[in-house]
């Protein structure tokens, strides 16, 4: 499957204010998901999400509590592919990051499609992403990409070798969970990382 595929989207109204493009859809046990990585910069209510590009916005935002967004080195192209790497704060953002009518995951949430896929990271990652015995298969659908992250002082990290998803769920001040998979292994899991590490976003249907 080829990322932001004109053949996977339908349009749509995001509360009526702003026409965005829905990704492709896929059915993992009684969990719909969008199979690609969300790519908005607007909240659902038409609110604009700042873009930090420099180290030090980026640091600043994660200080103020703000929402911030980001490309992976700041390069749009990579946006094509990957979508946007997102801090806690706009992930939680009461404005709604998710497109209308879904959310972003809890961690329980994403324990249950941990336990669907019998915690096999390979069946989430897209086929050919990873290597070795991380090498995806993409038997669930879900079609992830190994979309790097944003560290919180500012650095972009592991292109191609990790992901890392946000749940919804703070589990400790300052502290939410993931998903995570990596390259060379098909290990998935939570872990709990500061809210302004850059993460991908996925979507599940309310």
């Amino acid at each position: 499957m080829q990322p932001f595929s004109l053949l996977t989207k339908v349009k749509f109204f995001n509360q009526d204010l702003h026409l965005v493009s829905l990704p492709g859809k896929v059915k993992i046990g009684n969990q719909e998901w969008l199979t690609e990585n969300l790519n908005v910069d607007h909240f659902r209510n038409g609110d604009i999400i700042p873009e930090a590009k420099s180290d030090e916005d980026w640091g600043k935002a994660g200080d103020l509590r703000q929402p911030a967004w980001c490309y992976y080195d700041n390069n749009p192209e990579n946006g094509i592919t990957y979508g946007k790497l997102y801090n806690w704060n706009a992930v939680n953002d009461r404005r709604g990051l998710a497109p209308k009518g879904w959310h972003i995951p809890s961690e329980k949430e994403f324990r249950i499609l941990i336990e669907k896929e019998s915690k096999d990271g390979n069946a989430l990652k897209e086929v050919n992403q990873g290597s070795g015995n991380g090498l995806g298969t993409n038997k669930s659908g879900f079609s992830a990409l190994l979309a790097g992250y944003r560290h919180y002082h500012g650095w972009f990290i592991d292109l191609g070798d990790r992901t890392n998803f946000w749940s919804s769920t703070e589990n400790r001040p300052l502290y939410a969970a993931n998903l995570t998979l990596i390259d060379w292994d098909g290990y998935i899991n939570l872990f709990s990382d500061h809210v302004r590490f850059g993460y991908s976003v996925r979507c599940v249907r309310d």
